[in-house]
């Protein structure tokens, strides 16, 4: 067993490694309430720019504590977060990190008697890049492999409930050579299927997009086509606009978004 750390209301396990890759771990971290779990694991994609950085998640638990934050506001009501980093670029590119973060979902469903979690009760969550990511598994997961000699490999990779704020969502676009974001310069060829704006169906998992207008990096179009195509798909959906946010959310509007985000997984996962 790893070593677990106390904190103030919830349980931190560092680096739970879910599979390896060109001879490295691929890592997540829990982070578990003190109280009763309610037993709903929800995935925290640590992704921007499809780099996936290391913080310190005690720092992050704290300043979440005292500003409102949605990491302790789902921990206080039993949720579980695993905290996954992917192959980062300029290394991998955008289709390693959707083969990462499949394998993270596989990897929880395998395991999770043993992490405390219902297996069908898998919900997901990122930024930007993460948003991307998150969508990915919303709207392009698979039942996994049956023939598959890795017992986590024959896992679905469905998700059961997303959140995504200000995602990328068309890559054809995106593409080819970029010195801002290297994890974009791969084979146009694969851009259809990292994109989910043409990966939307019926079966898709119940999806939360929040967007700020006054945003340069991600313009808020992005969520709004997306939105369109998950609701004439009937897919359960809902879109909140941050009135003059830039590519990120701050003070009053980082809570309402974080609000949200636990209103959303309180209804398709807990039942709320």
């Amino acid at each position: 067993a790893l070593p677990a750390f106390a904190g103030d209301g919830y349980i931190l396990t560092k680096d739970v490694v879910y599979g390896h890759k060109a001879g490295m771990a691929l890592t997540f971290d829990i982070i578990q309430p003190e109280a009763a779990s309610n037993g709903i694991g929800l995935i925290n994609v640590v992704s921007g720019g499809w780099v996936s950085d290391y913080f310190d998640l005690d720092k992050a638990m704290a300043d979440s504590r005292t500003g409102g934050g949605r990491l302790t506001q789902l921990t206080d009501k039993g949720y579980t977060i695993f905290v996954v980093r992917h192959g980062s670029s300029p290394y991998f590119k955008v289709p390693d990190a959707v083969a990462d973060m499949r394998r993270a979902v596989r990897y929880l469903r395998h395991n999770a008697k043993d992490l405390g979690i219902d297996p069908n009760k898998i919900g997901v969550y990122g930024s930007s890049a993460g948003g991307h990511l998150s969508l990915m598994l919303g709207t392009a997961s698979d039942e996994g492999d049956a023939t598959a000699e890795d017992p986590v490999d024959r896992e679905s990779s469905r998700v059961a409930a997303v959140v995504a704020y200000y995602p990328p969502v068309d890559l054809r676009t995106l593409a080819g050579p970029n010195e801002k974001y290297p994890a974009l310069d791969f084979d146009k060829t694969q851009a259809d299927a990292v994109s989910p704006i043409l990966l939307v169906t019926k079966d898709d998992a119940p999806t939360l997009l929040v967007h700020g207008d006054a945003d340069k990096t991600v313009p808020i179009s992005t969520s709004q086509i997306i939105f369109a195509a998950f609701k004439e798909a009937g897919v359960p959906t809902d879109f909140i606009t941050m009135p003059g946010a830039g590519h990120g959310f701050k003070g009053e509007q980082g809570q309402k978004a974080a609000a949200a985000l636990t209103a959303w997984f309180d209804k398709y996962l807990a039942g709320k």
